[in-house]
């Protein structure tokens, strides 16, 4: 079993928004993730997709989406983004969800010996542009909430089995230093970190290996369409 990874796909098929406004990279975007994807998955690997999955504003507009995606090989894993605002409780989504199609919020999922846990995050603090009230409310929500899903998976995991971590969010901020978030994932000996959200580039490295953690930016764009194999 191989785990690729892959997030912001920002699906419309539904209601048709263009991505190719966003600038070239978007132009054929999903004809180009799809031969990729057909060309690397088999149906006994996972695909993890990190977010920002469709552009739906109501569960039920999200069918064609998941449809597209269920067609291609291999168990999809999705987690909330901030901008799939279709999302609105776990238990709606899962009962939705096309066969090989997985949901995961707070909690974890074990696949082999790997156990797979994520959570949306957010913002982190930057001393650069200090937090609004709500913003630092919600981010301390979400520790909360990353540590759940932590707890969770280490429930989970047995002898010689690995954790992955799904975010939306990146866990550290462009200057890549550590935090409230990698040190809780290190605390919990998570072994790989798939995130999105980013577009704009800011930082040096897509996928970064700190102290004894991997972490993977797979935004699609930003992979030029291609999933990343993280295992």
């Amino acid at each position: 079993m191989k785990i690729f990874a892959i997030s912001d796909l920002h699906l419309s098929i539904n209601n048709p928004k263009p991505m190719d406004i966003f600038g070239p990279t978007w132009e054929g975007y999903l004809d180009k993730i799809f031969d990729d994807w057909k060309a690397k998955v088999s149906e006994e690997d996972l695909v993890l997709m990190a977010g920002d999955f469709s552009w739906a504003m109501k569960l039920e507009e999200t069918k064609p989406d998941f449809d597209l995606i269920s067609a291609l090989p291999g168990k999809k894993i999705i987690i909330r983004g901030n901008h799939d605002y279709w999302w609105k409780s776990i238990s709606a989504v899962r009962a939705v969800l096309p066969p090989n199609f997985y949901a995961i919020q707070n909690d974890a999922i074990k696949f082999g010996k790997y156990v797979v846990c994520g959570t949306r995050l957010w913002n982190l603090p930057d001393e650069r542009k200090p937090m609004t009230a709500e913003s630092e409310k919600i981010y301390k929500r979400e520790l909360i909430r990353l540590e759940m899903t932590l707890q969770n998976a280490k429930k989970l995991q047995s002898e010689g089995d690995e954790i992955i971590c799904m975010l939306h969010y990146p866990p550290y901020t462009f200057r890549e230093e550590d935090n409230e978030v990698t040190s809780m994932l290190e605390k919990y000996g998570v072994s790989c970190v798939v995130y999105g959200h980013i577009h704009a580039y800011l930082r040096q490295n897509k996928f970064l290996s700190k102290n004894g953690i991997k972490y993977f930016l797979t935004s699609c764009d930003l992979l030029e369409n291609n999933l990343v194999e993280i295992v």
